[in-house]
């Protein structure tokens, strides 16, 4: 019998805020203590361990001294690249991990003679565990298509960072059909933030979630992260997707109409909840007959949050619209930026039918947010990051 952990989209250092990024190490953190208490045998790392293929140096410091701690429990960690620490340049600190002896990249290919893409195992006992990394913009689903194993092997893990069909949906994203994948047991997954499980015969497609939420969205989705302890008996896989406990997560949404009124509507709405220690998710909606988000006062609205005793709080208004029918009364269609920029959407989507069309009007409405006068501009960038995935419904990916 063989136990093995399988983790994937880490992220550690991806939140620019401080205390989400602390929350999102403690994650890692109690998965790495959840692994040595549970004896398992080896890790799976499938991408995305790093938000960055450079991160910082308390990132660094940090996660190393986590990966000391597998390594003094003499557990082995096997890793792959993902989309977000995968380098052109091949060189990324995931290099530095491996040359530290605290993992194992299992990347391993060369490209044959008719131009596909052979994959070497690396062997832990007698299981063969393949691993091709993720790369930017889903770049790594051509090669997908190319790929097969050297040999066949009792017991098989592939590590794939990239989309199966399963789990798109709608998000227009490329992807592949898991059945044209080389035959394995295990499909260790990553990239895809949801926790996802499909079998066929005695294969298993598994990703296990994020060891913590990446965004505003993945918060209310998810509330915390996950990952999977896998068992091997004879051939038969069971899996058990282990939740991370972590700070509640309160998601608050108001309906607003008028900008002027909606700082006191919102504070008022907020004042009925228990918010001490909570991360606070505020999501502004509806239409805006008065007034513009402009005249709603964040800073006044953040500051009473934080004086309630919230941990952090967030807020998103990506579903928030102003009423065209003023727009379209107060000025006239030949100076109507607004109006100019409707005809030019519609004009497109007439001569280029597609399903992303559906999400060009809001994508211009949260393209048009301005910095607040009292917002840091990593916070803004932050801010707009993750406006522009809530409408893009990338919440459960990347």
């Amino acid at each position: 019998m063989v136990r093995f952990a399988h983790l994937a989209d880490c992220h550690l250092g991806g939140w620019r805020q401080e205390e989400l990024r602390k929350l999102n190490l403690e994650s890692f953190t109690k998965v790495i203590d959840s692994c040595i208490s549970e004896k398992v045998d080896f890790i799976l790392i499938s991408g995305d361990l790093f938000d960055s293929a450079y991160p910082s140096i308390e990132i660094l410091k940090d996660s190393f001294a986590e990966f000391k701690k597998v390594k003094d429990a003499r557990i082995p960690v096997y890793i792959i690249a993902g989309s977000h620490d995968f380098s052109a340049s091949g060189k990324t600190f995931l290099d530095v991990l491996e040359k530290a002896g605290f993992c194992k990249n299992v990347e391993n290919w060369e490209i044959d003679g008719e131009g596909r893409i052979k994959l070497k195992p690396t062997m832990h006992g007698d299981i063969a565990i393949y691993g091709y990394p993720g790369r930017k913009s889903g770049m790594e689903v051509e090669d997908l298509r190319k790929v097969y194993f050297d040999s066949i092997y009792a017991f098989t893990i592939f590590m794939v960072h990239s989309t199966i069909k399963d789990v798109v949906g709608t998000i227009p994203m490329d992807s592949i059909e898991k059945e044209k994948l080389p035959l394995a047991n295990y499909y260790a997954l990553g990239h895809i933030h949801k926790r996802f499980e499909a079998r066929s015969r005695n294969s298993c497609w598994v990703y296990p979630g994020p060891t913590y939420p990446n965004n505003f969205q993945e918060l209310v989705d998810l509330g915390c992260g996950s990952f999977q302890i896998v068992q091997v008996d004879r051939g038969g896989i069971e899996t058990i997707n282990l939740k991370v406990p972590s700070k509640e997560v309160i998601y608050v949404k108001v309906s607003i109409d008028n900008g002027f009124t909606a700082t006191q509507q919102i504070i008022t709405e907020l004042d009925r909840i228990n918010l001490k220690d909570k991360i606070v998710l505020l999501k502004l909606f509806g239409t805006l007959i008065q007034g513009k988000t402009g005249d709603i006062r964040f800073a006044e609205i953040e500051d009473f949050i934080i004086k309630k005793g919230a941990y952090v709080t967030l807020r998103s208004i990506s579903s928030l619209k102003v009423n065209e029918e003023e727009f379209t009364t107060e000025i006239s269609a030949e100076d109507s930026m607004e109006n100019m920029e409707k005809i030019i959407q519609e004009e497109y989507s007439l001569s280029n039918p597609a399903e992303f069309n559906k999400y060009l009007p809001r994508l211009m409405n949260v393209l048009s947010l301005e910095k607040n006068e009292d917002e840091r501009s990593a916070v803004f960038e932050e801010r707009l990051v993750s406006e522009l995935k809530t409408v893009l419904e990338m919440g459960r990916g990347f």
